[in-house]
């Protein structure tokens, strides 16, 4: 999620069966509720700071799932290729990271988050405390934002995934020898990956507690 990825004509050439129309339409709804969302996150951001006089939030980056993807993702989920279909299932088509310094911040936004009113926690997962079997460490939320209009609310889905600078660094370069690398990833490599992901985990608990300890002195 480094920025955001912009739907184009060639994306409908291979083959999801929409209009431009609705293209042009997804984009927008899905672009209008990542930015609701980025400034809560902000303002939530700027009021930890002044209550604790730092800032939780290390950088915020988002990004809108390509056609083609999405197309894909629902064909792996034997998914009818219909727009309304998409619109109902597919709760990932906006994306937002959000990379914390501590631990501790995530589970502060976690909680902060769900204070919001106007916010619906559709689902959530704790991949910082039951990582998933390769290592992967991250919270991952589905939140369901209305998006007021000129005639009309729509109600928008979209998944936020919170980590530390650590976990991103370990995900990144994970995902990319994973999937952006021509070579077989072997069982080693992959026992080593994971024992890379625990040792991260517990550089960031040993930064974690070192923050405090020097807070506490202050």
């Amino acid at each position: 999620m480094d920025g955001t990825e912009h739907t184009t004509v060639e994306d409908i050439r291979e083959g999801f069966p929409t209009s431009i129309s609705q293209i042009k339409e997804m984009t927008m709804l899905y672009s209008c509720a990542m930015r609701e969302i980025c400034t809560k996150l902000e303002n939530l951001s700027q009021e930890f700071e002044l209550n604790k006089a730092r800032n939780p939030i290390q950088h915020i980056t988002h990004r809108l799932k390509k056609t083609v993807s999405i197309r894909n993702k629902m064909i792996e989920h034997n998914l009818p290729l219909e727009y309304e279909i998409m619109r109902d299932e597919i709760t990932d088509i906006g994306g937002i990271r959000v990379i914390c310094s501590y631990i501790n911040d995530i589970y502060a936004l976690v909680k902060m988050l769900k204070k919001q009113d106007d916010l619906l926690i559709v689902r959530e997962k704790d991949y910082i405390s039951n990582p998933k079997p390769n290592g992967y460490r991250s919270y991952h939320m589905i939140v369901a934002i209305p998006i007021f209009l000129s005639s009309e609310k729509q109600i928008i889905p979209v998944e936020i995934q919170m980590r530390t600078i650590a976990m991103d660094f370990w995900a990144s370069l994970e995902h990319q020898l994973r999937y952006k690398t021509e070579a077989e990833v072997t069982d080693s490599a992959r026992t080593r990956l994971t024992n890379i992901a625990e040792n991260i985990f517990h550089a960031d608990v040993e930064m974690q507690q070192i923050y405090e300890e020097i807070s506490a002195i202050n």
